[in-house]
């Protein structure tokens, strides 16, 4: 069984964590770890009108972010690595710090510590000189991905949707996952 964590801060995008963890969900190898800011609660709410209930249903196992001592703050429990979608700013800002003070930061400095992949969808625009900079830090570190949600048209792609699975699939590339539909340039 593959595990995998998914983080989802207060950045716009919700609908991006939705459909990387249904898609996570088709999958029988593969056991998803959630952790989720207060943020993105408010976001959820307000992007999506979901509920904290709802956001914890579409996970395996969903963890309370205050709970600095939960499986996935510990490099010894094992997982392929960490998807944050959609990735804040001060969630940026936290990891390329080493500023460990809630569940989803701490998991992604143990991802980095440990040398798994760490994924990022960096969500903001414009971005300014301090996002620039604590980005192209964490690119710079092994096996830290910095991937915001580009819209891409190559696919053929006629709605949000369509865009929006497109992008978890090149997310879940990262994994070596073949998501279903997903078009490769050609």
């Amino acid at each position: 069984m593959k595990r995998i964590i998914v983080g989802i801060s207060g950045a716009s995008g919700f609908p991006l964590a939705v459909c990387l963890l249904r898609e996570l969900k088709k999958l029988p190898d593969v056991e998803t770890h959630l952790v989720f800011t207060r943020g993105a609660e408010l976001t959820a709410k307000q992007e999506l009108g979901l509920e904290p209930e709802q956001i914890r249903a579409m996970a395996d196992v969903c963890y309370d972010n205050r709970n600095v001592g939960a499986a996935i703050a510990s490099g010894s429990f094992q997982t392929e690595g960490m998807i944050v979608v959609p990735c804040s700013m001060k969630t940026v800002s936290g990891i390329a710090h080493g500023y460990s003070d809630n569940l989803l930061l701490r998991a992604a400095d143990v991802v980095i510590k440990e040398k798994r992949k760490l994924i990022l969808a960096a969500r903001e625009t414009p971005l300014s000189p301090i996002h620039l900079d604590n980005l192209a830090y964490l690119s710079r570190l092994q096996n830290v991905y910095i991937m915001p949600p580009m819209m891409t048209y190559y696919q053929g792609a006629d709605t949000v949707e369509s865009m929006e699975r497109h992008f978890t699939g090149k997310l879940l590339q990262c994994f070596g996952i073949d998501m279903e539909g997903f078009k490769r340039w050609s």
